[in-house]
């Protein structure tokens, strides 16, 4: 609420916030706190302004917004999933906000040995937290700043020749026999990482759940486990 306010307005105090939204000036602190951490907004002296440019990682605005919609959720679920990656395990991880909550916790793994994957601008941009004995082949290929991501033709010819022990994607909804994506170049990386995964595994909170997307990634039944909040 914060931010679609923050975006309408362009910029505002923490008095402003707390009359708008009648909360207490801790609750004010509190979340404003979390969002500029996030990148999601830009603190300034007497206030607060929208971030719509691309944070210090090259973020673009669009996708901090996901990265705090739902956030706990995806944080629960991410949760379970890391209990899935043994020692060893070459895993994909794909450019969603989900999975990005998943990219964090591993940065407090303790595994020897780990291979990551990824098509995700956020996750790669990770990479330096993550233990330095581990490995990270970031896909090459056409950057779309709406995703975060990596996709097209060259991403999907360097999948062609990668194993994966374990693949970690999510999506725009999960109905009753698929799961979906709106961006149809996701998908055809999805559905190729998945093809070649030894185990797939979709984490999906559940607001998701019951919704369509334009772009199918897999049968419901294609996973090996559906893994939510």
């Amino acid at each position: 609420m914060i931010i679609s306010y923050l975006k309408r307005k362009k910029t505002c105090t923490l008095k402003e916030l707390m009359e708008e939204f009648n909360v207490s000036s801790a609750t004010i602190h509190r979340d404003v706190t979390l969002l500029a951490s996030r990148d999601a907004i830009e603190r300034v002296r007497g206030g607060l302004v929208y971030n719509d440019a691309p944070d210090a990682n090259g973020s673009p605005a669009a996708f901090q917004e996901r990265v705090v919609a739902n956030r706990r959720l995806k944080m629960t679920a991410a949760g379970k999933a890391l209990a899935l990656i043994e020692e060893g395990d070459i895993i994909f991880l794909d450019s969603s906000t989900t999975i990005y909550e998943l990219a964090l916790l591993l940065t407090h793994a303790e595994f020897d040995h780990l291979t990551v994957i990824t098509n995700a601008v956020a996750v790669m941009n990770l990479f330096r937290k993550f233990p330095p004995h581990w490995s990270m082949i970031g896909l090459g290929g056409n950057y779309d700043p709406q995703l975060n991501s990596i996709l097209g033709d060259s991403a999907l010819e360097q999948l062609s020749r990668l194993n994966i022990t374990k693949a970690f994607v999510s999506g725009f909804g999960l109905d009753d026999s698929t799961a979906t994506t709106n961006h149809e170049r996701q998908a055809e990386i999805l559905r190729k990482v998945l093809d070649a995964a030894d185990r797939r595994y979709l984490i999906i909170d559940h607001t998701k759940i019951g919704r369509k997307g334009l772009y199918r990634i897999a049968a419901r039944g294609g996973f090996d486990a559906i893994i939510s909040d």
